[in-house]
C-alpha cells in the first residue's frame, strides 16, 4: 500500500490532484458529545448560561467544514457547494449528536470537510455547555459515507448513530 500524501523519499506533500476529472462528491460524518447528568439536562431545557448551544454548534460546523484546509495541513482548499449539519440529543444515554453533509462538484472528496465540521461542532458545543460542567466527551467522529471519485461509494454503518445512511 502507497501512502498518497508521501512523497518517494518519505516526506509529506499535498497530493497533485490537476489530472483527476471532477466529479460530483459528497460525505457524510457524524458523532456525539456524552455529557454529565448536569450538562444533559442543561442542554434538555435550552443550554445554559451561554446561551443556545445547538446554533452555535451547527455554525461552528459549517465554518469548520470551510476551514478544513486552514485547519488540516496537507487538504486542498475546497470550494464547498453545501454544508448541510443536523442536530439530535439522546436523553436516555445523555449523547448530543451531530452530523454533517458536505458536497461539491470537485477533483478531491470531502470526507476531511464532514469529520472537520462535526469535530468543531462537537467542540463549539462543549464549549457552551462548560460553564455548566467540564465532564463531557468529545467523540467519538466517524466518517458514514462517502460518495464521488476513484472509489466510488463507501459506507460505513454505526449502530448507535441515530443516522443511517
Amino acid at each position: 500500500m502507497t501512502l498518497t500524501h508521501l512523497d518517494p523519499e518519505g516526506r509529506p506533500r499535498m497530493v497533485d490532484v490537476s489530472a483527476k476529472a471532477p466529479t460530483r462528491r459528497r460525505a457524510v460524518a457524524a458523532g456525539y458529545l456524552a455529557l454529565c447528568p448536569e450538562c444533559a439536562e442543561a442542554l434538555a431545557t435550552g443550554g445554559g448560561p451561554k446561551g443556545d448551544p445547538w446554533s452555535t454548534a451547527r455554525i461552528a460546523a459549517v465554518l469548520g467544514a470551510k476551514r478544513t484546509g486552514d485547519l488540516i495541513p496537507l487538504a486542498h482548499p475546497l470550494p464547498l457547494e453545501a454544508v448541510t449539519v443536523e442536530h439530535r440529543f439522546d436523553p436516555a444515554l445523555r449523547r448530543a449528536w451531530l452530523r454533517a453533509e458536505v458536497s461539491l462538484e470537485g477533483r478531491t472528496g470531502v470526507e476531511m470537510e464532514a469529520l472537520t465540521a462535526v469535530s468543531v461542532g462537537l467542540l463549539a458545543l462543549y464549549d457552551m455547555l462548560k460553564a455548566v460542567s467540564h465532564r463531557m466527551e468529545v467523540g467519538p467522529v466517524r466518517l458514514l459515507l462517502k460518495e464521488g471519485g476513484r472509489r466510488g461509494r463507501i459506507q460505513e454503518a454505526w449502530e448507535d448513530c441515530p443516522w443511517q445512511e
